[in-house]
């Protein structure tokens, strides 16, 4: 047996004795010990290498070459045959020359000769290219709550209100009773925080050798688990008990919705959540003259100067996105009505080698979580739209 079959065999040694010292078979003095021989058995091959290259070294210089083997040219386009032709003496150029040539390829084949493989110096761009990223901003539209246990508790004022002031026809005499005014006990609202989380399984090699990989695969995963993150926020509001709803996803329908929130809650309405395919639909209306009421692809509304890509709705913020669905839009006010609570301790990522058998497999797993809850303090603050946006009626 040689040294390298010996390094293999020690290798092989090695795994076996790191899987029983996993399972408690093995202790640490045997896996040491076969650490150790295996990195002699490398510095013995490494001196055989260096010994064979001295020798090489000392060849006798009187010594007959080897006779070298014939090798055949290959070009890589016409052009470079004919030049060889010319310099080899085959052919003259000062004189008329028939020559056939090889056979080759087209030039979108980079004019290759059929019978060479092409050879190619890759340079490696080290960037990812993602698919598709949706944007991801509903989220920003809320406010933003963090706390440190596992569930927040409010207390929502009772709608029950005995008893009121003498109104202006029937004043309080003087000396004469006071009425008196109660209100209804508070209740109590308990929301839990929810646990958002995924985990993914990747090469150690991987890892450890493209650096550049392993952020992407990290930026990938902390994508899709904001993608989330931002599905449960729409998926929570839009099933709240208590938000107001609608049926026209028109302009008018819209601009009802806002004095609907403005009129139940007190508060001015801020934003409004529109799927891309309705948002169109708003977007290319057209008067009576035939001018869309949101600007035309030159010009702005009726030839004003400049131009918008994408106009608010009724001067709201305006979030365009596949995050809710067609034929839905929310409308309401997001900052004021709502908030994102968040466990303190925010997205936790954590990168372990020993889930499962990740560590005979030299796998890695990647674990992101969160735990948070959408707050939904004030329900009529919000409106729920389901209607078609093309629809001609106002």
């Amino acid at each position: 047996m040689n040294l390298k079959e010996k390094l293999k065999e020690a290798r092989e040694n090695l795994a076996e004795v790191k899987v029983a010292v996993e399972a408690g078979e093995k202790t640490a003095d045997e896996l040491e010990a076969a650490i150790k021989s295996v990195e002699e058995l490398q510095k013995q091959i490494e001196k055989a290498d260096e010994a064979e290259k001295l020798l090489g070294t000392l060849k006798n210089p009187t010594d007959e070459p080897a006779e070298k083997e014939e090798t055949k040219m290959e070009y890589k386009n016409i052009g470079e045959f004919v030049a060889a032709q010319v310099k080899e003496g085959n052919i003259d150029p000062k004189k008329k020359f028939s020559l056939t040539a090889p056979a080759f390829k087209a030039a979108s084949a980079m004019l290759l000769p059929s019978s060479v493989s092409p050879t190619y110096t890759a340079t490696v761009d080290t960037n990812l290219v993602l698919n598709y990223r949706r944007p991801l901003m509903v989220a920003d539209l809320f406010a933003q709550e963090m706390i440190s246990g596992n569930a927040l508790t409010y207390f929502k004022e009772s709608a029950t209100i005995e008893g009121s002031p003498a109104n202006a026809t029937d004043y309080t005499a003087e000396g004469g009773a006071k009425r008196m005014m109660s209100f209804g006990d508070p209740t109590a609202v308990t929301v839990p925080l929810r646990k958002i989380a995924s985990y993914m399984k990747e090469s150690d090699e991987l890892i450890d050798d493209t650096p550049w990989l392993a952020t992407a695969i990290n930026d990938r995963g902390m994508y899709q688990h904001m993608l989330e993150v931002e599905n449960y926020l729409v998926a929570t509001l839009s099933s709240t008990s208590g938000i107001g709803t609608g049926n026209k996803l028109t302009p008018e329908g819209i601009f009802a919705a806002m004095m609907t929130v403005q009129n139940t809650s007190g508060y001015a309405p801020d934003a409004i959540v529109i799927n891309p395919t309705d948002y169109q639909h708003l977007r290319l209306r057209k008067d009576g003259n035939n001018q869309y009421y949101g600007g035309g692809f030159f010009y702005n509304q009726y030839s004003s100067d400049g131009i918008v890509e994408q106009p608010s709705l009724w001067g709201l913020r305006t979030v365009v996105t596949s995050a809710v669905a067609t034929g839905t839009c929310l409308v309401g006010a997001f900052h004021a009505g709502a908030s994102v609570v968040r466990k303190s301790s925010g997205v936790t990522v954590d990168i372990t080698n020993t889930d499962q058998d990740d560590f005979v497999k030299n796998l890695i797993t990647i674990l992101i979580e969160e735990r948070l809850a959408l707050a939904v303090r004030y329900p009529s603050a919000f409106v729920k739209i389901s209607g078609s946006s093309t629809s001609t009626e106002f």
